[in-house]
C-alpha cells in the first residue's frame, strides 16, 4: 500500500511539473517577440493601445500585452479588378488597374479604419468611373497619365486621415466591346489607306514638278545656247562686213588712185569692155526671152559712159589733186566755150 502511494505520489507530482514547464513555454512565447524590418507591430494592454514595436526584439508582459495589429511599412502593389465604365459617348467600357500605396502611420492605419486595403480599392474605383464618364473613348486612350493622376490625388486625399500615402495609379487596360473593336480596326485601317493615298499622290505630284523642273532647266539650257549661238554667229557676220566692207573700201580707193596715174583711165576702159563683151557673150547661152536695150550692140557708146561715171566717181571733193584736176579741166572748157 505504502509503494502505491508513493507512485502515485510522484506521479502527480511529475504531471504538475510538466504542466508548469508548458506554462512556462507558453509565457516566454507570449513575451518575447521580434520585428522584422519594415515591419510594426501595434500592442495594446488589457484591450487599450500601449506603443508600437520597431525592427528587432523586445519583450512584453506575460498574459498583459499582446500584439494586436501587424503592418508591413513597404510600397505594396494593390490589383484593382476590373469594371465596367460608360464613357462620355455612351459607350461602356471595362478599366482595371494597379494602385501603389504604403503605410506611413501603423496606428492610424490600424485604427483609423477597419480595411485600408478595400477601401482604397473601392475609391478607386469610383474615380475611375467618373474621370472616364467625362471623356470620350477616343481620348481615354490618349489621357491615360491625366486618369492616373487624377486617381492618385483622390485616392490620397482621402487616405490622409489612414495614415496611408498613395504614390501612384496606373491604368492597366482599357477594353472596349467588340463591335466599337471592330468599327476601330476599320478606321484605323481607312486612316492608313488614307495617309497611303496621300504619300502617293505627293510622291506623283512631286515627280511630276521634278520633271517640269528637268524640261524647264533644259529649255532654259537650250535657249541660252541658241541665244550664244546666234550672237556668235551675228558677231561673226558683222566681223564679215567690216572685213568686206574694208575691203572694199581700200579696193575703191585702190582703183581710183590708179585711174588718176597716167594709163589709168584707158586701163579703166580695157576691163569695162573686157566685161562687156563677156556678159554679152553669156546671153546667148541662156534659153530664157529677154528684151534688151537697141543700143546695146554699141560697145563705144557703153564704154563712153561707164568712163565718164568712174571718172566723176573717182572726183572726190576732200582729194586736194582731184580739187586741182578738176579746176584745170573746168578752165579748159571755158576757154573753148569762149572760142
Amino acid at each position: 500500500m505504502s509503494g502505491s502511494i508513493i507512485i502515485a505520489e510522484i506521479s502527480v507530482g511529475g504531471i504538475i511539473a510538466f504542466l508548469f514547464g508548458i506554462l512556462v513555454v507558453i509565457a516566454l512565447i507570449k513575451t518575447a517577440r521580434v520585428v522584422p524590418q519594415k515591419t510594426a507591430f501595434l500592442i495594446e494592454t488589457l484591450g487599450k493601445y500601449k506603443k508600437t514595436l520597431s525592427a528587432g526584439f523586445h519583450i512584453l508582459i506575460p498574459f498583459i500585452d499582446k500584439v494586436a495589429y501587424k503592418h508591413t511599412l513597404k510600397e505594396q502593389a494593390i490589383d484593382v479588378p476590373p469594371q465596367q465604365c460608360i464613357t462620355k459617348d455612351n459607350i461602356s467600357v471595362e478599366v482595371d488597374g494597379v494602385l501603389y500605396l504604403r503605410v506611413i502611420d501603423a496606428v492610424k492605419a490600424s485604427y483609423g479604419i477597419d480595411n485600408y486595403h478595400f477601401a482604397s480599392i473601392q475609391l478607386a474605383q469610383t474615380t475611375m468611373r467618373s474621370v472616364i464618364g467625362k471623356l470620350e473613348l477616343d481620348k481615354t486612350f490618349e489621357v491615360r497619365e491625366e486618369i492616373n493622376q487624377t486617381i492618385v490625388d483622390a485616392v490620397d486625399n482621402a487616405s490622409d486621415p489612414w495614415g496611408v500615402k498613395v504614390t501612384r495609379y496606373e491604368v492597366k487596360n482599357i477594353i472596349p466591346p467588340q463591335s466599337i473593336k471592330d468599327a476601330m480596326e476599320k478606321q484605323m485601317r481607312a486612316e492608313r489607306e488614307k495617309r497611303a493615298m496621300i504619300a502617293e499622290s505627293e510622291g506623283q505630284r512631286q515627280a511630276k514638278i521634278n520633271r517640269a523642273e528637268g524640261v524647264k532647266q533644259e529649255s532654259i539650257s537650250l535657249s541660252e545656247g541658241e541665244k550664244m549661238k546666234r550672237i556668235n554667229e551675228a558677231a561673226g557676220r558683222a566681223s564679215e562686213i567690216k572685213l568686206v566692207a574694208k575691203a572694199t573700201s581700200e579696193g575703191l580707193k585702190m582703183i581710183s588712185t590708179a585711174i588718176n596715174e597716167p594709163g589709168g583711165a584707158d586701163a579703166v576702159n580695157l576691163r569695162i569692155a573686157e566685161q562687156y563683151i563677156g556678159e554679152f557673150g553669156r546671153l546667148a547661152k541662156t534659153n530664157n526671152t529677154m528684151i534688151i536695150p537697141s543700143d546695146l550692140a554699141d560697145i563705144s557708146g557703153f564704154i563712153k559712159t561707164a568712163s565718164e561715171v568712174v571718172k566723176n566717181q573717182s572726183i572726190s571733193p576732200k582729194n586736194p589733186a582731184n580739187q586741182k584736176t578738176q579746176k584745170d579741166r573746168n578752165a579748159k572748157s571755158s576757154a573753148a566755150q569762149q572760142q
